[in-house]
């Protein structure tokens, strides 16, 4: 198998990282944060001082980093990847950014000669490690032949949703959209439970059976409950991802009611200093204004 190269190894590449490297592949790797970079190395993956190094070591360069702005960072600034990149590279684009920024990027890397994978994914850290994440990705045949053993190796479910780049994250922004109200609505009526003195474990496990319950629910409740607020995926990133739903409401002429919402409380979620714990810190923005304790 060939080497895989991955700029970013936050939550998520971490765990793409150690599934690669379970699956037998050789991965190297990169992180402007030595602490992450250094846990997937012990693990067993190549050091490299930049992106540039990753693209000299791997033909194929999966991104995952935070926004649209770190990804042309990574790829097309000062050591980014294009410096190495050739026509036998791929780059697979694993971050939750705006369908036109996927575009404009997908663009100037085919100028390059290199094809790029829109390949937004979903799931979180732990199916991440264990190889089962949701792949949501576009782009040519060429693209998908290049990545299909490695996204074989990282998703249990994938998904080919077309042939240009923008599609995959158009898919990913309407999944966020879905799960930043759904995390919303969640918080809230945990907080109101907690208000009508509801035992809120119990509420939890009831939920969970009917039809109340969501993925998303039962995944950050768990963890909420048990004051664990470890960010797996940060306020901040959902804030912003539920942010890109809204703009691409607005681009195609239709309002978003329900994305707006959800927005404003990610956006005071964060203005009250929670923006770096875990997104379910929703739910402490929601015991604050009602003045109920939540353990």
């Amino acid at each position: 198998m060939s080497p895989v190269g991955i700029v970013g190894v936050g939550a998520m590449g971490s765990g793409v990282a150690h599934a690669l490297l379970a699956r037998g592949f050789e991965v190297a790797v990169h992180d402007i944060v030595p602490e992450r970079q250094a846990i997937v190395v012990t693990a067993g993956a190549i050091a490299c001082t930049s992106a540039a190094e990753v693209a000299r070591r791997a033909p194929l360069v999966i991104t995952l980093v935070v926004d649209a702005a770190q990804t042309r960072d990574v790829l097309f600034g000062a050591s980014g990847a294009a410096q190495a990149l050739t026509p036998a590279s791929t780059v697979m684009m694993c971050s939750t950014i705006a369908p036109g920024d996927s575009e404009a990027i997908a663009r100037e890397l085919a100028a390059l000669g290199v094809p790029m994978l829109d390949a937004p994914i979903s799931g979180g850290p732990a199916r991440a490690h264990d190889g089962a994440l949701s792949v949501m990705a576009s782009g040519s045949a060429a693209a998908f032949e290049r990545c299909a053993a490695v996204l074989e190796a990282m998703a249990a479910k994938r998904f080919r949703v077309g042939e240009a780049p923008g599609d995959g994250s158009r898919m990913k922004v309407v999944n966020n959209m879905l799960a930043a109200a759904n995390l919303v609505a969640g918080c809230e009526a945990l907080a109101l439970a907690a208000r009508l003195g509801l035992d809120l474990r119990q509420v939890r496990e009831v939920v969970n059976a009917s039809s109340g319950a969501s993925w998303i629910f039962t995944d950050r409740m768990a963890r909420a409950l048990e004051g664990d607020y470890t960010p797996h995926a940060a306020a901040r990133v959902l804030t912003k991802d539920v942010g890109l739903f809204v703009d691409a409401a607005h681009a195609a002429g239709v309002s978003a009611p329900m994305a707006e919402c959800a927005r404003r409380m990610f956006l005071d979620t964060v203005a009250r200093g929670y923006g770096e714990e875990d997104d379910a810190a929703v739910l402490k923005r929601y015991a604050d204004d009602y003045g109920v304790e939540l353990g």
